[in-house]
């Protein structure tokens, strides 16, 4: 059993759930979900804008919390989460949307595939320093006996004491849900290359195509098995509002979940949820080898779901005439590496254009306003009039300048409105 907690930390936590449940009731908060519900729906030409904070590696960095009032350690990760939540809100003033629940995730625990890559950490770890690993399977045919389906297994005692425990604490100011986030994207090549190694995934669509696609086959079965289980077990939740889809934008949409076929409240299903699909480690291979190797099985797994948001860091445009044949298609990544008019053009308004321009603009040693503004002009110019999203991710640092992230967010407000 936990330790209660002192008045004290409660004390804070409640100030802070009131303070929380303030910023989702402001009106500024709600013009954003409503907003993001346009965006998706095709209602409006609003341009949404994110800026990613959490994968910075810098001693300063933005919306810091700069001291915690509680003392129990459970209660001052809670604490340090909603001071950052109100600081974004606050400070960097992106369209993130506060919702008024505190969320819990069920304890789910996943076995790896029976082996698993030697990884070797080069310098400098703490700042994202290179790595090399040893793949497991070195020979698609002899070696792939060793690999086992995973295994999964939820902890429900557990999760429902935590659940308990901040129902206790946050009694009559916010209600608190459970929230299933134990993946984050099933585009499978990344695990392929984990095992095989990445040499070993594009050499062997040459050197043995049949091998490779017993390897895919089985990471596409394993998945849908691990999806199929979170079905069957209740332990899927709807990701529909302000839940991290893709890669980097938000969940809201009035499309899921789809109507249940009883009048009866089922739990919830693949087909109620995004899901995500890219292949960015296949960023060197063509069209008509993805199509081959990884389409196939990116097509077994959207069929199952809702709504699909695709890609990440890939130049989708030399295999949209593949990909635009996902059914549930309906936001794609626009990376620094893509053709931005091609992307623009073949999107029109039935898709979102989820445009990530590249963080190098904010992250070397000078901060070039002129050239932001001009990376940002250059999307406004070949999106106008379709549906646009401007997200600001995977950055690693600020150059220890955490206010640069706020100014990008103003800079890109500041061209939308002149657009």
């Amino acid at each position: 059993m936990p330790t209660p907690l002192l008045q004290n930390d409660v004390n804070v936590l409640r100030r802070l759930a009131e303070r929380k449940l303030q910023i989702a009731e402001d009106p500024v908060n709600q013009e954003r979900r409503a907003a993001w519900l346009a965006l998706d729906a095709g209602r409006d030409n609003r341009v949404m804008v994110l800026a990613e904070h959490g994968g910075i590696r810098d001693q300063q960095k933005p919306c810091t919390v700069s001291a915690l009032e509680c003392t129990d350690e459970w209660a001052r990760r809670l604490e340090g989460a909603m001071r950052r939540e109100a600081l974004l809100f606050e400070e960097l003033q992106d369209d993130h949307v506060v919702e008024p629940v505190m969320n819990v995730s069920w304890r789910v625990s996943v076995s790896n595939f029976g082996v698993a890559p030697v990884v070797h950490q080069g310098g400098d770890a703490e700042h994202m320093g290179s790595r090399s690993w040893e793949p497991p399977i070195k020979d698609l045919d002899a070696d792939f006996g060793k690999l086992r389906p995973r295994t999964f297994s939820v902890n429900r005692e557990a999760s429902v004491a935590e659940k308990q425990r901040m129902d206790a604490v946050f009694e009559g100011i916010l209600p608190v849900r459970m929230r299933c986030n134990h993946y984050w994207t099933m585009g499978l090549t990344w695990q392929a290359i984990d095992l095989i190694g990445l040499e070993s995934l594009m050499l062997s669509m040459y050197d043995n195509p049949d091998g490779l696609h017993r390897v895919m086959a089985f990471l596409r079965d394993d998945n849908l098995v691990f999806s199929s289980w979170l079905e069957a077990e209740g332990l899927y939740t709807l990701n529909n509002e302000n839940d991290y889809i893709g890669s980097g934008s938000m969940g809201y949409t009035v499309g899921l979940p789809q109507a249940a076929t009883s009048p009866v409240a089922s739990p919830v299903r693949e087909r109620d949820l995004w899901v995500l699909l890219e292949s960015q480690e296949t960023v060197g291979v063509g069209p008509e080898l993805f199509e081959e190797f990884v389409f196939p099985y990116h097509l077994s797994i959207a069929q199952r779901f809702g709504k699909v948001y695709y890609g990440c860091c890939e130049p989708v445009n030399n295999r949209w005439h593949i990909i635009k044949r996902l059914p549930g298609l309906s936001r794609v990544s626009v990376s620094p590496w893509a053709d931005q008019r091609f992307m623009a053009e073949a999107l029109g308004r039935d898709y979102v254009f989820s445009r990530k321009p590249n963080p190098t603009l904010i992250s070397t040693d000078g901060f070039d306003e002129a050239a932001i503004r001009k990376d940002i002009q250059e999307t406004l110019d070949v999106a106008r009039g379709g549906r646009l999203e401007i997200i600001m991710k995977d950055v690693h640092t600020l150059n220890n300048e955490p206010e640069r992230l706020a100014r990008w967010v103003q800079i890109a407000r500041e061209e939308i409105d002149r657009c």
